[in-house]
Parts: structure tokens; sequence; C-alpha cells
């Protein structure tokens, strides 16, 4: 894989695993930030509120930098875990996966559960599609009127993505570009004269 890739899933989706009466239900969320996460868990606990168990792992940012594993009562590591695998072993960020438990009387011991989590969330993984996303570079330029042309023709050789304008005396504009072509794309508008290049965020 590229570094300036990661894969996602493209929706949201529901998997299902029963076990001796007990009944898991797996919902795989696409989400972008921990306030996200949040908002759909206190959607999935309204929903499913006489459900036992909430057990639920995500992982977020295009580097995989924040994440987390949530047993919710269940035994340590039979639940977040197994669901927190499911998204290493897929590849996957940007993502959600809640477990709903329904006990059914009968306990299922530290295998089951594992077990049981594993699969609730491989089978809502696999009834969604795996998406590759491009890592992307927003930046900022400023530069007098007269500046224009230049801009506007590295702009279309290098087929860039705008995604902001303010063309007054003084212009300002915004573009989108692949991670790995940055580097080159910012050198070659830094080699203007009287233009200035900031970087405004990776996504």
């Amino acid at each position: 894989m590229f570094e300036d890739e990661y894969k996602t899933i493209e929706k949201k989706s529901e998997g299902l695993f029963k076990d001796k009466g007990s009944k898991f239900i797996a919902h795989a969320i696409p989400c972008l930030t921990e306030v996200q996460v949040k908002e759909e868990l206190a959607l999935l606990r309204k929903e499913y509120y006489d459900a036992r168990h909430h057990c639920y792992a995500y992982i977020l940012g295009f580097d995989k930098s924040a994440f987390r594993m949530n047993d919710d009562g269940e035994p340590s590591g039979t639940a977040g875990k197994p669901i927190h695998g499911q998204l290493l072993s897929h590849d996957l960020t940007n993502i959600l996966v809640v477990v709903i438990r329904y006990f059914g009387g009968t306990k299922l011991g530290v295998r089951g559960l594992i077990n049981a989590y594993k699969y609730a969330t491989l089978d809502a993984i696999e009834n969604n599609e795996i998406i590759t996303k491009i890592i992307k570079e927003e930046y900022l330029l400023t530069f007098d009127y007269v500046d224009m042309n230049d801009v506007m023709r590295i702009m279309k050789e290098e087929n860039l993505e705008q995604v902001g304008q303010d063309f007054q005396m003084t212009c300002t504009l915004n573009f989108a570009i692949r991670k790995k072509n940055a580097d080159r794309v910012v050198k070659r508008f830094n080699d203007l004269r009287k233009l200035e290049v900031k970087y405004v965020r990776t996504y």
C-alpha cells in the first residue's frame, strides 16, 4: 500500500452472530472524529437500550493514530480486542464497530466470547464495501493579481483541485493535492516570485 492511501468502509452495515441463545449484533460505521464516535454510540445505546453490552472498537485518522477498545462489562479482552483485531486484519481506519449483545442465559466462556465478537464484526465488514481513499494535503496560495496567469498555468498543468478562492488586488487560492505529489508542486509555486504558500491541513 502506498503511503498516501488508506482503506475504510463505504457505508454503514450490520452483522450478526448467534451462539447458545446469545445474539451479537454488529454495526460497522464510517467515522472521522471521536465526537462522531460518541454520537453514534449514543444513538445505538438508545436504540438497543435493553441490551446487556455495547462493546466497541474504533480506529481513526489516515495514519491510524487514534484508536480505542471497550469491553463494556464483558471479561477483559474478550470483546473490544477481537473487534479491534478484525479492523487491523482488514487494514481499516476511520471506522467504528459496535457489537450489541443480548444474553441468552448460557455463559459462553472466554473463547466463546472472543469468537462471537470476532465473527459478528467480520460479518458486518463483509456486508460492507472496503474502499481505498487517497490522502490529500491542502495549501493556501497568496499572490498578486499580476501573477494570476503563472498560478493558473501550474494549477492546470498539475491538474490541481481548487477548493477555495478570493481574487482581489491580493489574491488567495486554496488547492488540494495528493500527498506524494505535494513537495514537488509546492516547490514549483515557491519558485514563482512574490508568492506565499501555506500548508493548511492533511485529510
